[in-house]
């Protein structure tokens, strides 16, 4: 499993349950209904272990059980067009605020995000050595992304792009780890909260006309956090044009809620212009039950009004069984999500609970 994911089965995930929503109506349901079907995806890391036999048997069960793409953290053309064989889609997974990849880390220094205590995350990274953020602010940075994004979609077995990481750093952990790290975060600590670098702060200076170190308590500051959101929104919108310009999608793995991604990670992405979103709804580290999936997905499907699909990410080691694997898909589906993304083992007894899932509130809807 890679290093994203370790981070996330660790729980180092912030947020404070999302206010519950009331279900959809009968009605409102059947406006949600997709007209083509659900559209489900699955999380992976290919295996180079993997042979073509287990791949082609592997990809077919997907697709029988209503699987219709595949995220692949990492490049395996072995793999793509095994998925693609099968007629899933194929897309890359990549990292996009946070690298730390040697190269660019050892050439660049100073691309990287700087916090209010005006530490790096070059030679400081929070929480975890592999943490590592850009600044969002530097055009350099958006070059970069851009051509990294460019090189997977000029490749004729990827179908698209999958955004993760396009955020700023977890500003708040959930309590139950404050003492995993000896800290307490009742408020917006300042070594944790991004970026103050030269490049954001003279941005923000010519935007809104305010210097930000003669604020007293930034972390306040409505056009501070605004101004922060934007600039990630500026990163997608340039990725978004490169997808486009090789007529390819562009999705991305999100926080579960636009209020917990609003406030933990200064993530705002119900205003991008993507193909779609798979919010993180991994209830197990926000303390939650599994009724908490179809709130948070209805508070989702309510900010975006329509403008794009959202798939609800769902985690399988948060599930005690596959009855609650199909609770949880179930909770999605009846409150607007498009289909399910699924991370972690996807067993043979997954792929017949979102079958029966999928199949069970499809005929409901008829």
């Amino acid at each position: 499993m890679s290093n994203r994911r370790n981070f996330v089965k660790s729980g180092l995930l912030a947020g404070l349950s999302a206010a519950v929503l009331p279900a959809a109506s009968n009605a409102e349901m059947l406006l949600l209904a997709p007209k083509k079907g659900w559209k489900h995806w699955v999380w992976t890391n290919p295996n180079l272990k993997d042979t073509e036999q287990e791949l082609a048997e592997r990809y077919q069960k997907y697709y029988e059980a209503g699987i219709r793409g595949m995220f692949f953290e990492n490049d395996s053309e072995k793999h793509f067009r095994a998925a693609k064989a099968q007629k899933l889609e194929a897309h890359r997974w990549i990292w996009t605020m946070n690298r730390g990849e040697k190269p660019l880390l050892e050439a660049h220094p100073e691309w990287y995000a700087v916090n209010r205590k005006g530490e790096s995350c070059a030679d400081h990274p929070p929480y975890v050595n592999y943490y590592r953020w850009l600044c969002p602010s530097r055009e350099e940075v958006k070059q970069y992304l851009e051509n990294d994004y460019a090189n997977a979609l000029k490749k004729d077995y990827v179908d698209g792009i999958h955004l993760d990481y396009v955020r700023f750093c977890d500003v708040i952990l959930p309590v139950n780890l404050w003492d995993n790290y000896k800290i307490v975060q009742t408020s917006e600590l300042p070594e944790y909260d991004y970026c103050y670098c030269k490049v954001c702060k003279a941005a923000y200076k010519t935007e809104h006309g305010i210097d930000i170190d003669t604020v007293q308590f930034p972390e306040a500051s409505p056009s501070w956090r605004l101004f922060r959101y934007q600039r990630v929104n500026k990163v997608v919108e340039r990725l978004t044009k490169v997808a486009n310009t090789y007529k390819k999608s562009i999705t991305a793995a999100v926080f579960p809620t636009p209020d917990i991604a609003h406030r933990n990670v200064k993530q705002d992405w119900v205003n991008w212009n993507i193909s779609g979103v798979c919010p993180m709804i991994y209830h197990g580290f926000y303390k939650e039950n599994v009724a908490w999936i179809g709130q948070a997905v209805a508070e989702g499907i309510k900010a975006l009004n329509g403008k794009f699909p959202l798939y609800a990410g769902l985690y399988m080691p948060d599930f005690k069984n596959d009855g609650e694997v199909q609770q949880g898909i179930e909770n999605a589906l009846n409150n607007g999500a498009a289909g399910i993304s699924l991370f972690g083992h996807v067993s043979d007894g997954v792929l017949a609970v979102l079958k029966t899932a999928s199949e069970k509130i499809a005929y409901r809807k008829t």
